[in-house]
């Protein structure tokens, strides 16, 4: 795909990512231990959310996934709602479908193809730092809520953590909670709660980060780093942080970031 340019003759990143990451991602997603405890995370979150939303007498919250790439995420979502996504990529959206999963749009999160106020939770899980604009995509997650709805962020924490994966995958920025919650909170939403996660693989992450550096190591995509054998081990280490997260406590550092946040009114 060729980049767009920037005001002033600047290329601009593609809002994509690289086409090749789509299909491992597929591949991956389902087994990977980073996707795999992440997803555990997730739930979690989703399930103390869903918890708390008023539905007004409905018996299933609407859910909408802005990027939901290949549509795991959308898969586990399900079981709380019913759930739709949207992402910016063709080839994300052909492998949802691959899945079973048809209620899925070709959009950007910047402009999202649904009427203000259609649905009870919205998540951006790994897609804020993809958006040039993320104010402005937030603002969109926002309008789209029902008052009282919630929004639920997850985003790549440090900027001094980027990897090869922020490149292939075309980041524009990784956060520090001050700055996610700042942005949150300019887009007219209340901050109900934030936090780190990955604090479990923290050092082994940036070890291997600043060890790639040091080498010029790039790999094709940092979900092809994988060790099979361990991956159920590594993914239910990773998974168990929600027992700590889910009591309420905040991690003071991770390879992530959280963020669950509420429309108060139009």
């Amino acid at each position: 795909m060729a980049s767009e340019v920037k005001p002033g003759g600047l290329p601009a990143l593609p809002r994509e990512m690289e086409r090749h990451t789509y299909a491992i991602m597929y591949e991956v997603e389902g087994t990977h231990w980073w996707f795999a405890g992440r997803r555990r995370i997730l739930e979690s979150f989703v399930r103390g959310i869903v918890a708390d939303l008023d539905l007004g007498g409905r018996r299933r919250p609407r859910i909408l996934d802005v990027g939901c790439g290949t549509g795991a995420n959308l898969e586990m979502l399900a079981q709380f709602g019913a759930t739709e996504g949207v992402d910016v990529s063709e080839d994300a959206l052909a492998f949802c479908r691959a899945r079973g999963l048809h209620q899925v749009k070709l959009g950007a999160a910047e402009q999202l193809p649904y009427e203000d106020g259609s649905f009870d939770l919205v998540t951006a899980l790994d897609v804020v730092e993809h958006l040039d604009d993320d104010s402005g995509g937030l603002s969109e997650m926002r309008r789209v809520l029902r008052p009282g709805g919630r929004a639920l962020l997850f985003v790549p924490a440090f900027m001094w953590l980027w990897g090869v994966q922020d490149d292939v995958s075309h980041h524009r920025r990784r956060y520090t909670l001050p700055q996610l919650t700042e942005r949150v909170r300019g887009a007219g939403f209340a901050v109900e709660r934030a936090t780190y996660a990955n604090l479990t693989f923290f050092a082994p992450i940036l070890a291997g980060r600043l060890l790639m550096r040091a080498t010029g190591a790039r790999p094709a995509s940092e979900n092809n780093i994988n060790v099979s054998a361990l991956n159920g081990l590594l993914g239910r280490l990773f998974g168990a942080e929600r027992f700590w997260l889910g009591r309420g406590l905040n991690f003071p550092f991770g390879v992530s970031a959280v963020c669950v946040a509420r429309k108060l009114h139009d």
